[in-house]
């Protein structure tokens, strides 16, 4: 995480002095202009709530990206992801960030269920909000990018809510925990439900999956780029597509972080993620 240490300096000293929070502060920096949000929608059998970005110019498809965040499946809020909203509506892209139950509140797979809920609501309503679903691609950062992988390779979750896996135009990994053992307390408690093959979508990894990018920070020392080897081995060896990218100096939270406007210098992400839907758009 080394160009990342300078920022949560600084975000730390004014957090001292605003009494704001971290996410708060980032996304004063964060440009309102282009974009809508609808705040708050509710969505599954729960009432858990998303937020729709949409783009005031949408690319020719009216591409839709549903971005799951992370945070080890205990913390984080859809609020603090206005930059990734930004970033991906600034491509024409309307920008679907789900809240989803947590633990210690429920155990894995109760947030899977909440992120399948949350895709068929896009598949039902994105239309209203000027995204078209048949172009509608599943992203994620750390867990998030582990829900969204395993989501769109496991298709019971899909079947739960009378969907299918066709949904899924293509997956857009950040530093996804794809083929891991839980070796933290916590995090073997979130999974201590199910067995290992049922929580890790290299377990699931088959024919037909739909295209994922899956990239890595090389300084990740919380997910390490070996999670991205391993599941884009399986995938090719089911002859699917598959795109690796590791970033050299960049570590776990900013490989997120190179999304948000004024980083992204940092790694080519937005970049990359932008080519990655254009070309699958195109299939």
């Amino acid at each position: 995480m080394k160009f990342v240490k300078p920022l949560v300096t600084l975000l730390s000293t004014l957090v001292a002095l605003s009494g704001c929070s971290k996410a708060d502060l980032l996304n004063i920096t964060i440009p309102s202009s282009g974009y809508t949000i609808h705040k708050d929608i509710a969505y599954g059998t729960h009432q858990q709530k998303l937020d729709v970005y949409s783009p005031d110019k949408p690319d020719a498809n009216k591409t839709v990206v549903v971005f799951f965040f992370g945070g080890a499946w205990q913390t984080g809020s859809k609020d603090i992801y206005k930059f990734v909203g930004q970033a991906l509506t600034s491509k024409g892209y309307t920008v679907v960030v789900p809240d989803y139950r947590k633990y210690p509140e429920v155990y894995f797979p109760a947030f899977m269920d909440d992120s399948a809920e949350s895709v068929a609501w896009v598949q039902s309503h994105i239309g209203e909000y000027d995204g078209n679903p048949k172009f509608m691609y599943l992203s994620g950062h750390s867990a998030g990018a582990h829900m969204a992988a395993l989501l769109a390779l496991d298709e019971h979750y899909f079947k739960n809510v009378h969907g299918s896996a066709a949904w899924v135009k293509g997956v857009i990994g950040l530093a996804g925990p794809y083929d891991f053992t839980p070796d933290e307390p916590k995090i073997i408690a979130v999974f201590s439900k199910a067995t290992k093959e049922q929580f890790l979508p290299v377990s699931f990894a088959h024919s037909h999956a739909p295209p994922m990018l899956l990239i890595s920070g090389a300084e990740d020392d919380q997910v390490g780029a070996k999670n991205a080897r391993n599941l884009g081995a399986k995938l090719r060896e089911a002859n699917d597509t598959v795109v690796e990218l590791t970033y050299p100096d960049v570590g776990h939270i900013g490989l997120v972080l190179s999304l948000a406007y004024g980083f992204r210098s940092k790694a080519p992400a937005l970049v990359d993620i932008d080519s990655f839907i254009r070309q699958g758009n195109q299939r």
